[in-house]
């Protein structure tokens, strides 16, 4: 399945790019209450700090008191950069499945360990976003795992533990957290979206307009996730070789 690999030199890689949304214009969702697994780390902060302005995060943990600490954080830079009073509250990350959007903010290797127990908790309205990459760091360079080791993509490996695949949605693989973390500034990049729920699907896609400068690109359903997964080692290998700092995608 990976010999589709070759077609991506086709895409041009680029930092710079203009902002672009839907039809021209940001789509805005529904408020809803967006559950964040890990969402003490970079990535996992930067959608807390995003998506506050219209939106109920529960920043997850292991740790209730370090998810505690961290939504305190959130907050005031939330409040700071929009002018509101955003509703972030820390909580376990079985708590944070309680929540309408859940995002895996998670790595990898810890795909099997969290999911089991988080996801039997999340509702059957509920859709989770992984945007988990299978990478690894080697000699050679960043190395995406089901091509070297012959393990499933990310998406496949989450899918084996929802009731229902089709709320699975894979998402932000190639957005830098530091560029996330730096509101209110736009981050300008497109962002590849692979699921097989319309639903669930669009809701993600509104998700990602919401936050500026990045536009959601529909990449086909979760079989072909592998292929959003597999730009970020691939980005972070031309980033080390010389090329730019915190790199994005766009599609021109």
């Amino acid at each position: 399945m990976f010999r589709a690999w070759p077609c991506l030199a086709k895409i041009r890689f680029v930092v710079r790019i203009r902002r672009t949304q839907i039809n021209n214009k940001i789509i805005r969702t529904d408020p809803v209450r967006i559950g964040i697994v890990g969402g003490t780390g970079g990535m996992g902060g930067g959608f807390a700090l995003r998506w506050s302005r219209d939106h109920e995060i529960l920043v997850g943990s292991r740790d209730a008191g370090r998810a505690s600490e961290a939504a305190a954080r959130y907050a005031e830079a939330a409040g700071a950069a929009h002018g509101t009073s955003p509703s972030i509250s820390g909580v376990t990350n079985e708590e944070a499945a309680s929540a309408d959007v859940l995002v895996l903010s998670i790595p990898y290797g810890q795909i099997d360990a969290v999911c089991p127990g988080v996801l039997e908790k999340a509702g059957p309205g509920c859709t989770v976003i992984s945007p988990i990459v299978p990478m690894k760091k080697t000699d050679t360079g960043f190395e995406f795992i089901p091509m070297a080791d012959g393990l499933p993509p990310a998406h496949e490996a989450v899918s084996k533990h929802m009731r229902d695949p089709s709320m699975l949605v894979s998402a932000f693989h190639a957005v830098s957290e530091k560029k996330l973390e730096k509101i209110p500034r736009e981050v300008r990049c497109d962002i590849f979206v692979c699921g097989d729920g319309k639903g669930s699907v669009d809701l993600v896609k509104g998700l990602v307009s919401e936050i500026p400068g990045l536009n959601p690109v529909y990449l086909g359903p979760g079989r072909l996730a592998y292929l959003a997964e597999m730009a970020t080692p691939l980005l972070l290998n031309a980033m080390i070789r010389g090329g730019p700092k915190n790199p994005g995608i766009s599609l021109s």
